[in-house]
């Protein structure tokens, strides 16, 4: 291993009554490339803060070889007291040179004369960019670097920390940014830190070793323990192999819609009947849109049945938020026509959670300050629906300002999904969660049962959700593409002619005309048409005796019965387990006759 230019030894951190973390030693080299992963308030920005010396830690050492540029790019560069992007890039007695500057701004799509005070996040997200790459650095720590970023700017960004000389770490929630150009992963967890030589790739498999050791280990331990590990294997591990069964079926959807689609980058509009479980609910004809002589969308047509997940991509500019409010009826086209069903009730989450009034309580937002929620129809207890979204019961009180911003994202996507709804439009929904809570919106998103609009620039999360993907270049044209964003992205290589220079993309399905299939055995078909409804059931009694268990004054009121729920609740996630094992091998079996 190469001789460290930046070091901690023993370094801890009190925040507020105890130490966030203690005795953590971290060694970075040269040409490290890192990925820092964490849940958020494991204190990933603060561990930034430290190693670039702008705060002190409460215990430990810091070393730095002489001569080395530790360089900072904050998740939200502050523009205060700053007239223009410039004069924010330029301030401070390290400011770098403005022909670097300016230089980087130009690649990546600034104006750095742009008013500060008025900038949008993306163009404060690129005026950040720009200072800090400018500054030459030795050591780059990175927090959350392609938030509000498009997808050009990405590509650009990772590009050119492929040549970066430096070492730089990472802390993002964009998986296949960090699959691209990671080599070895921090793990911040529980107070304690873990490094890997393995990129962010090989992260999972490796969590799950780690909690299945604990877990084992965790035998031996109090009961309280015990709990928290166990929750927290259902929490992530259990929770990835749930999604492998659900991207299994989105295979399907998607061989379903490619065999719906026409000649690529058209739809045949007339090919399915409008039945129950196949209706349309919004269709377009011919639709054009244009603004000031520059036409957006041209000869745009498609059927968008029920179930249905839409992914919308391309860079900033280039008419993804006007195909969007085309499609929602919120714009009307210039020739053509949108038709949306009746009956569709649409619920918007965009990143307005100044929605949420500070002062208000958990309790308020979400439950107007009751105990119960009613979620689309089905009345939960407040504190067993709050569990779904990955919040501890004593947070039903607490204050939305005392929330991080990854908390108010959970949170608010906890309010709207209980919300009645057939179509759920999300725009740019994954900026600010970390890793665990973007496995919760695939979940989520997966078990919604109308149709979904999304709008992102974060490549996994729409490989991972979507059916159908919609590429827009600037010049009108919209690609239509059964799969995700790696399927959109394979399609635009073909198409350029550079098929053979194509990106490795994360792609977890594959996408093909459905084809005829040898049958599964009357027992194995059984199972798998039937597995799914039995892992509903089973999940619902564990969602009913989890809410009696939410009850503070259970366990000293009546033990035998907090004893008996317990032990209810733990057969049934095995009982869980072995079904959604047992439909996944089926869905392979299946897979594999096709």
């Amino acid at each position: 291993m190469a001789a460290a230019i930046l070091a901690f030894e023993n370094l801890g951190i009190i925040q507020g009554s105890g130490w966030l973390f203690r005795h953590l030693d971290i060694h970075i080299a040269p040409r490290d490339r890192l990925a820092l992963i964490g849940r958020n308030g494991a204190g990933k920005t603060t561990l930034f803060k430290l190693l670039a010396g702008i705060v002190e830690s409460d215990e430990g050492r810091r070393t730095v070889v002489p001569g080395t540029k530790v360089v900072l790019l904050d998740q939200e560069p502050s523009m205060v007291g700053h007239a223009t992007l410039m004069d924010y890039a330029m301030a401070g007695p390290d400011a770098p040179d403005v022909y670097e500057v300016e230089s980087i701004a130009h690649q990546i799509g600034i104006d750095m004369t742009r008013e500060a005070s008025s900038a949008s996040g993306g163009e404060r997200r690129r005026a950040g960019i720009a200072r800090a790459l400018a500054m030459n650095p030795d050591v780059l720590l990175m927090d959350e670097p392609t938030n509000h970023l498009d997808l050009a700017a990405i590509d650009w960004l990772e590009d050119w920390l492929k040549r970066f000389n430096g070492a730089f770490i990472a802390i993002s929630h964009d998986r296949t940014f960090l699959t691209r150009l990671t080599r070895a992963t921090l793990w911040l967890d529980r107070g304690g830190i873990r490094r890997k030589d393995i990129g962010f790739g090989g992260f999972d498999a490796w969590t799950e070793q780690v909690f299945a050791e604990e877990q084992r280990n965790a035998e031996r331990l109090d009961a309280k323990l015990k709990l928290e590990l166990h929750w927290l294997e259902r929490g992530v591990t259990a929770r990835r192999k749930r999604n492998q069964g659900r991207l299994a079926k989105l295979g399907e959807m998607r061989a379903e819609r490619a065999a719906m689609l026409g000649p690529p980058g058209t739809a045949k509009l007339g090919l399915v009947s409008d039945d129950v479980r196949t209706k349309s609910v919004i269709r377009a004809e011919q639709v054009s849109k244009s603004f000031g002589g520059r036409e957006i969308i041209k000869d745009f047509s498609l059927k968008i049945q029920r179930g249905d997940r839409i992914g919308v991509v391309g860079s900033n500019g280039v008419g993804k938020t006007t195909l969007l409010k085309l499609l929602t009826g919120e714009l009307q086209p210039d020739s053509g026509k949108i038709i949306l069903a009746k009956t569709l009730n649409a619920v918007v989450i965009d990143q307005q959670r100044s929605l949420m009034s500070p002062e208000k309580s958990v309790r308020e937002v979400v439950a107007d300050g009751g105990d119960w929620v009613d979620v689309r129809g089905v009345r939960k207890h407040i504190q067993g629906y709050l569990k779904e979204f990955m919040f501890e019961p004593n947070i039903v009180d607490a204050a939305i300002k005392t929330l991080s911003g990854g908390e108010r994202s959970r949170l608010l996507l906890a309010r709207e999904f209980a919300r009645p709804s057939n179509l759920l439009v999300l725009d740019e929904p994954t900026n600010d969660l970390d890793l665990e809570t973007l496995d919760l919106l695939q979940e989520v998103v997966a078990d919604y049962d109308g149709t979904v609009l999304i709008v992102s620039h974060d490549r996994d999360f729409l490989d991972r959700t979507v059916t159908i993907t919609l590429g827009l270049d600037g010049s009108g044209k919209v690609d239509i593409v059964a799969g995700g964003y790696a399927d959109w992205e394979a399609r635009r290589a073909e198409n350029a002619g550079g098929g053979s220079k194509k990106k490795n993309a994360s792609k977890p399905v594959a996408v093909e005309a459905p084809k005829p299939k040898t049958k599964l055995t009357y027992i194995d078909q059984r199972d798998y048409d039937g597995l799914p409804k039995k892992i509903e059931k089973i999940e619902a009694a564990i969602v009913r005796d989890e809410e009696l268990l939410a009850d503070p004054d259970l366990y000293t009121g009546n033990p035998a019965k907090f004893a008996a729920l317990n032990k209810a609740i733990d057969a049934a996630r095995v009982e869980r387990d072995k079904a959604e094992e047992r439909w996944l091998m089926l869905a392979e079996k299946a897979e594999g006759l096709s």
